[in-house]
């Protein structure tokens, strides 16, 4: 009987591991957030400085960050991120992302070249959406599909209060909690 018992448990969780897991995706989501329009990749390489974010398990609240972006002989984008911190310190990370709805190009999956980057589950539909990059590609807004992460970012340190408030509010017209926005310490 406990051999029986112990049995059930262990498939009914399987199952509600699996059950969660399939709630987790975004696949097919009908209210993930919508991308900008047609991203021009060679416009939007280069460095990005972050202006504000949704909390992140992987940055301190009093770090501010920049991103690198470049271009690979296989195609995919180099991404490069440095996160400083207060005492000027750098720690950095780097990566690639690859394009997975060309032409727009606006949905991405990026992984890191840790010896974990593997093991970290990327969903099918990408883990970096441009949800809008202005005609100057000066401002962007990215995000994820399920809306847990949000970076505001522009191509200079700092960004007039209107400007960053016209960002605050589309990220918010896209349904992400702005309320929660961290603004970068000034660099």
């Amino acid at each position: 009987m406990t051999c029986t018992v112990t049995i059930l448990s262990r498939v009914a969780l399987a199952f509600l591991g699996l059950g969660l897991v399939s709630c987790s995706t975004t696949r097919g989501r009908v209210d993930a957030p919508a991308t900008a329009g047609a991203v021009d990749l060679s416009r939007y390489t280069g460095r990005w400085y972050e202006i504000a974010r949704l909390p992140t398990r992987f940055q301190k609240a009093n770090e501010a960050a920049i991103a690198e972006y470049g271009t690979n002989a296989d195609g995919t984008i180099s991404v490069h991120n440095i996160a400083i911190r207060p005492d000027g310190s750098q720690r950095d990370i780097r990566g690639y992302a690859k394009v997975l709805n060309p032409p727009a190009n606006t949905k991405l999956t990026v992984r890191f070249k840790t010896w974990f980057g593997p093991l970290i589950p990327v969903p099918k539909e990408g883990n970096y959406w441009i949800l809008h990059v202005d005609k100057h590609y000066q401002e962007a807004i990215v995000g994820t599909p399920n809306r847990k992460y949000l970076w505001l970012l522009a191509r200079t340190p700092t960004i007039y209060e209107a400007r960053y408030e016209a960002l605050v509010a589309k990220a918010n017209q896209l349904g992400f909690d702005t309320s929660r926005l961290l603004k970068d310490p000034q660099l």
